[in-house]
């Protein structure tokens, strides 16, 4: 039977890696955490004339240096004074160069939100009319590359890690105290300390360059790791390694002097190692919760303690479950994971996944904010795929809890039968021992007749068998340690309750990427206000009625061929639309002209010109109604007036149909 467990176990665990692996690959960069929801000019706005400084709205507050806002020229050289300032909430601007010209100019920004995130981005706008720029919007994204993967694998890694040294500690104290001297849970709560450890100190060294540049070079830059720990989310990663210190104190005291103590000597010093722990645990589960998720937005003071719980309770579900499955399995065969040690487990089990409900249904409630976020955001899908997986998580321990409850009403006859052996070979032992006495006094008798040489030869025969009985007692130890193994694995209750602790730990392997994953998810209430806020400041951008207005200046070259042609667009929006045609002399007075026609075209899609042939109602102003935009993007509106019979120029500005 322990031959066909090896090969399923080898099986069950590639495929998991597998899931996990695949995840994490589509998990990709961090997600924006803080959304951009409006702009001043808005993106795709075409503006009469440069404005005096450019705005971006986010939907929480951002941290941002001299580079984090930047307007690049169609050149792709620099306009802003380098200087971005909060004018109030979450927005801010940067200041422009006086008397810009004509022109596409780009926006891009890089910030790191309050919940520590990095967000990129970048749009255009047009001053006067677009044009051909030199700069690429395409691709702008932070927390990418060979950096960000690395920050990503450190995530998980830290956040197992504290599963599995908060876990295993809490199995040993609250549910297998004599496992505190079970060489493999002591190298399993190790594990975690070191992986926790590390992790941290490579998430710091990683931090500045994540949320900058991206170069693996500015990892070794030690100006850019004294700014990131002047951040919150680098003060957080320091704390945990302070906390990770007094971790360590706490292991040597639980594998040290309360191993070596007594039963009843264990009972006064498990109550102190238990608020020592649970204060280590709550206080590195506060570094993640003061400087993520729950540190921003709504109801941040309740968030976050919140937070604290539900990560302590995954971790004492998820770590002690790795514990009591290696235990199961590579734990000694002379010291067996009992079943009350089980029962307990199942206990705390039970009440960490109470807690994880109540929290996490508070936490879905604030990150997601509307049923339709389960569904319409990633964030709500990957909920939804952490739910599913709790679930089935739990329903695989309920078939545990069977188990157990079998393990323990057969552990009395197996205690009996193992009572019965030991007495059995107690008394052959004894036998063994009488029938060796009296072989040794008929020697003894024998060399006393013969001569003291004899004697001598065999007391040096004696002493060279002493390594030969140490050998063969080494042999015996290791034939009886395999007997009992495999009367332990014969067990088809204990059997039973491996096979479903070992799948309880694939799910668990799969949850805590996806849960790794979710913290670098934009949160759907998030998205879904930023998504609000992006169409409704479009529209609020637009004039009150919706009408877009363009001035075109014309000269002819002929006598009194100059003027201004101004068009109206009334609602500029897809479908039908008022057209007004206003022609004014350069002193301001209206005048009429021989011909005026107007044509419009969408370059991008091969669309048009589509003409439109606009009435003279009164002297400067002819008129269009029902003008057909068959759909929304950037329209070129080309005017052709004549002011003689020879005389004529067709002048052209774009403008945005939503």
């Amino acid at each position: 039977m322990t031959q066909t467990i090896a090969p399923r176990l080898r099986t069950l665990v590639l495929l998991l890696l597998a899931a996990a692996c695949a995840l994490l690959a589509g998990a990709g960069p961090a997600s924006a955490h803080a959304a951009l929801t409006g702009s001043d000019p808005r993106e795709g706005a075409v503006v009469d004339k440069a404005p005096a400084q450019v705005s971006l709205t986010f939907s929480e507050s951002v941290s941002m240096d001299d580079d984090s806002l930047r307007v690049l020229d169609p050149r792709g050289e620099r306009v802003d004074d380098g200087k971005p300032s909060g004018t109030g909430g979450a927005t801010y601007s940067v200041k422009l160069h006086a008397g810009l010209p004509d022109g596409t100019y780009t926006v891009t920004y890089q910030v790191v939100s309050a919940d520590s995130h990095p967000v990129a981005g970048a749009y255009t706008f047009s001053v006067g009319a677009p044009s051909e720029t030199s700069v690429a919007v395409s691709g702008q994204s932070a927390g990418g590359g060979f950096v960000g993967g690395l920050y990503g694998v450190g995530r998980y890694v830290s956040y197992t890690g504290f599963a599995v040294l908060v876990g295993g500690a809490a199995f040993v104290l609250a549910c297998w105290p004599r496992g505190s001297g079970v060489r493999v849970l002591q190298r399993v709560v190790v594990s975690g300390w070191l992986a926790l450890t590390a992790a941290t100190l490579l998430l710091l060294l990683l931090r500045g360059s994540y949320t900058g540049s991206g170069k693996f070079a500015d990892v070794f830059d030690l100006n850019l790791l004294g700014e990131v720990l002047q951040t919150k989310p680098g003060a957080a990663l320091v704390s945990r390694l302070l906390l990770l210190a007094a971790a360590a104190l706490f292991i040597a005291v639980l594998f040290g002097a309360y191993d070596k103590r007594e039963d009843e000597e264990k009972r006064d010093l498990t109550f102190g190692l238990a608020v020592g722990g649970s204060v280590v645990a709550a206080g590195l589960a506060a570094t993640w919760a003061m400087s993520e998720h729950a540190s921003v937005g709504l109801q941040a003071g309740l968030a976050m303690p919140v937070d604290v719980v539900h990560l302590i309770a995954v971790a004492t579900w998820l770590g002690g479950l790795t514990a009591l499955l290696v235990a199961l399995y590579r734990g000694p065969a002379d010291t067996p994971v009992p079943a009350l040690a089980v029962r307990r487990f199942s206990r705390v089990a039970f009440g960490s996944v109470i807690a994880l409900v109540v929290t996490g249904t508070y936490q879905s409630w604030r990150q997601l904010g509307s049923w339709t976020a389960f569904t319409d955001t990633r964030y709500g899908q990957l909920l939804l795929v952490k739910i599913g997986l709790v679930a089935v998580l739990v329903g695989v321990a309920h078939f545990s809890r069977r188990w157990t409850a079998q393990l323990a009403e057969a552990a009395p006859a197996v205690a009996g039968a193992a009572a019965a052996r030991r007495a059995e070979k107690g008394a052959g032992k004894a036998s063994t021992k009488a029938s060796g006495n009296a072989k040794v006094a008929q020697k003894t008798s024998s060399t006393t007749k013969g001569s003291g040489t004899t004697k001598g030869t065999g007391t040096a025969k004696g002493s060279g068998g002493s390594p030969r009985a140490a050998q063969l007692a080494r042999q015996r130890a290791a034939v009886d340690a395999a007997r009992q193994k495999r009367q332990r694995d014969a067990d088809p209750n204990r059997f039973g309750l491996r096979r479903s602790v070992l799948a309880e730990a694939g799910i668990a392997v799969v949850l805590l990427v996806v849960t790794t994953v979710l913290t670098q998810t934009e949160p759907g209430r998030t998205e879904e206000e930023a998504k609000a806020a992006g169409g409704s400041s479009a529209a609020a951008s637009a004039p009150s009625t919706g009408a877009v207005t363009l001035d075109m200046p014309f000269d002819t070259g002929a006598q009194n061929g100059k003027g201004v042609v101004r068009v109206e667009l009334d609602p500029a929006r897809v479908g039908a639309n008022d057209m007004h045609l206003y022609v004014e002399r350069p002193d301001g007075t209206a005048f009429d002209l021989p011909e005026v026609k107007v044509a419009l075209t969408q370059k991008a899609k091969s669309i048009g010109p589509l003409p439109v042939a606009p009435d003279h109602i009164t002297t400067g102003h002819w008129s269009a109604s029902g003008v057909q935009i068959p759909m929304a993007g950037d329209w070129e509106v080309a005017v052709t007036v004549r002011t003689s019979d020879i005389d004529q120029v067709t002048i052209s500005k774009n403008t945005q149909i939503g």
